[in-house]
């Protein structure tokens, strides 16, 4: 019984103790709520402004060296989703990106999106296609650098990504034309 008592307390401690978790906000975009025109791309037949929206982050889990930043949109009818924004190398003391960031000015490393350009590409739903859902990520990375370049793949910094991340906190908003 006396065993008992002691690891309840014992876990009633680590849990009121633990640090708080890897959060992902914005002043721009809400979690579940239609973003503005303002995130939409220039292009493809939309004409919105084609900003990425303001992120920032907090809680970074310990260990933490580096982050990335991807934005996906999972509903795109391609059979492979969409890829918005691939950005990596962001330094570690950097816990935010301002609305229409090239995170290139931070020293990170951009791939090209899925409308072949580098840097952030808009929300562009297909008119009539349903409400669709953009995934906007941040990784916290156990390596000060990737030993990646511009020229690898989405699938391949989508890999690296999640075989090594040790956090990551997301935040989806919808967008439909």
């Amino acid at each position: 019984m006396k065993m008992n008592t002691l690891l309840s307390l014992a876990i009633g401690i680590t849990l009121s103790t633990s640090s708080s978790a890897f959060e992902l906000t914005s002043t721009d975009i809400t979690e579940g709520q239609k973003m503005a025109k303002t995130f939409e791309f220039s292009g493809f037949g939309c004409e919105g402004d084609n900003l990425s929206p303001q992120l920032s982050w907090d809680n970074a889990p310990e260990g933490t060296k580096s982050f990335a930043v991807t934005a996906y949109d999972p509903d795109a009818p391609t059979g492979s989703g969409w890829w918005h924004w691939l950005g990596f190398n962001i330094p570690v003391e950097t816990s935010s990106l301002k609305r229409g960031q090239d995170m290139a000015r931070l020293g990170a490393v951009e791939l090209t999106s899925d409308y072949g350009s580098i840097g952030f590409g808009g929300a562009c739903p297909p008119k009539g296609h349903g409400m669709h859902r953009y995934q906007f990520t941040v990784w916290a990375l156990p390596v000060d650098k990737l030993e990646l370049d511009n020229s690898v793949s989405a699938a391949i910094l989508g890999y690296t990504l999640n075989s090594m991340a040790i956090g990551k906190a997301q935040l989806t908003a919808t967008y439909n034309r």
